[in-house]
């Protein structure tokens, strides 16, 4: 079996890890195809293609965009992307316009219920100014001593409902599959385990991923327990899907599941990966 891992992330959204420090991690950890995937940002790509190139990696370029549908905040990876697409980099800037307010906001929401300064410390674990994202107040957060990992410090406080929460329109679901097609690429669903659907939500989400022409799910995503990759094998099925295969790394000590080290698909579905050209 070929190892693949087409989702993860470095310093340029909200990982721990450089972009050439992410993919010689990869590299070591046996990974043969790795698309670096950065929150509504191209900015890695450059340095990890430049060096998965030196260690004989295949290389897939990667995006993962926020999209605002029924409420919802989903994720939708864009694999094999022109970096050079002039209609994505516009949309990508669009989107990131809105987090700094987001994070004031979240900042003002946490000082509200007595946690002061949390815009400042996220700043301190940031290693791109244009993107700032709830992991790096979660950070902060673990930092301080608010919770002891950063999936308790979401648990608490930054998931949906909770003090630290701060709601926000991101791209449409049918902007973001259009850039990512406008730029020669697939769509993909990123670990739709996450998301907090019922069963006729969820139905109605994938008849319109299908509807604007996207291609995949990621069956096997680090947020996806055995119950979830069957779950999820069974929506590629029905509807026709491409699976993809994806740890979610974000940082050693951090992540569920190390780049490089997801899980097998089923054998039945098709892989996304060979939709890709080389």
């Amino acid at each position: 079996m070929t190892n693949v891992d087409l989702h993860c992330h470095s310093t340029v959204s909200d990982g721990l890890l450089a972009p050439r420090d992410l993919v010689r991690r990869a590299a070591a950890n046996g990974a043969e195809v790795l698309a670096l995937t950065d929150h509504d940002h191209l900015g890695g790509l450059a340095d990890a293609r430049d060096e998965a190139q030196a260690l004989g990696i295949r290389f897939i370029n990667g995006v993962e965009i926020s999209v605002s549908w029924e409420g919802l905040t989903i994720h939708i990876v864009g694999l094999g992307i022109d970096a050079a697409d002039i209609a994505l980099s516009a949309g990508l800037a669009s989107v990131r316009d809105g987090r700094d307010l987001r994070a004031q906001r979240m900042s003002e929401s946490l000082a509200a219920i007595g946690i002061r300064g949390a815009y400042e410390g996220a700043l301190r674990y940031v290693g791109n100014p244009a993107l700032i994202s709830r992991s790096h107040f979660a950070r902060w957060l673990v930092e301080k001593r608010y919770a002891r990992d950063v999936s308790n410090v979401f648990e608490h406080y930054l998931a949906r409902g909770k003090p630290g929460y701060v709601e926000h329109a991101w791209c449409s679901l049918a902007q973001a599959v259009g850039w990512i097609h406008g730029a020669g690429g697939v769509a993909v669903v990123a670990h739709p385990g996450r998301y907090r659907m019922s069963g006729s939500e969820r139905d109605r989400f994938f008849s319109a991923f299908r509807a604007l022409g996207g291609e995949a799910v990621e069956v096997v995503a680090g947020a996806h327990d055995a119950a979830a990759v069957r779950d999820y094998a069974h929506i590629a099925r029905k509807y026709g899907l491409a699976a993809s295969r994806a740890s979610d790394f974000h940082g050693p000590g951090e992540s569920v599941v190390d780049v490089g080290r997801a899980a097998p698909l089923p054998p039945d579905l098709e892989p996304v990966w060979e939709r890709l050209a080389a």
